[in-house]
């Protein structure tokens, strides 16, 4: 009887099977040969693919930017609605994968797909008629929110214990221990409150430009 045939090793199987394995076990479980036997084969063959465990770790980071929509820079959505709904697919497609963020936070480096994001935001914003150095702060405050909503919950970041709270020491923290358990929520709630607060003060300052800026 014939062997099973393995399936065949490509660059894509690589990257989708080790954004699987940060996605369930974190950064610290990656490694060259936990991936190889995750994929069935030798470690050694991964190298006809990648050099070096931080260039998986670039792809994996690469694939997630590449999740994020970006046809609303190409349509005709006006600037801050275009802001706004790319703040709501960046942030979507890091929660689906928090784990690579503190690779993503590094910058898009060499990555396609993030060089890629990175464009079309301040070709945006210049095309609108944001200043070429406004339209580079645009996008790098903009990242800095999207990142740092996905590094962690702040709701989830109480625990659900009552006794923790003591009124002597806390006393506005009464509520405290409810909040995990509405985390979702609450985080929710924080990002539309954060990115309207920036989209209303990128809005008053983009009125006061002075004609033809």
């Amino acid at each position: 009887m014939a062997r099973p045939r393995k399936p065949l090793l490509s660059t894509d199987r690589i990257v989708t099977t080790a954004r699987t394995l940060v996605d369930t076990e974190g950064l610290a479980a990656l490694s060259t040969r936990r991936l190889a036997a995750e994929l069935g084969v030798s470690g050694p063959s991964l190298y006809n693919h990648f050099r070096t465990k931080d260039q998986i770790l670039e792809a994996v980071a690469d694939s997630v930017s590449a999740q994020v929509d970006l046809s609303m820079f190409e349509d005709e959505r006006d600037w801050r609605t275009a802001l706004h709904d790319w703040a709501v697919s960046y942030r979507a497609a890091l929660r689906d994968h928090p784990n690579i963020v503190p690779v993503l936070a590094r910058g898009p480096g060499r990555r396609p797909a993030g060089l890629r994001l990175a464009d079309a935001v301040f070709g945006a914003m210049v095309k609108a008629g944001w200043p070429p150095a406004q339209a580079t702060s645009i996008g790098a405050l903009m990242r800095y929110f999207i990142m740092g909503s996905a590094l962690g919950s702040f709701a989830g970041g109480f625990v659900d214990d009552e006794a923790a709270y003591d009124p002597a020491a806390y006393p506005h923290l009464g509520q405290a221990h409810l909040l995990a358990d509405q985390q979702d929520k609450i985080d929710d709630r924080a990002f539309d409150t954060g990115l309207t607060a920036l989209l209303d003060g990128l809005t008053a300052q983009f009125e006061g430009l002075p004609p033809g800026d």
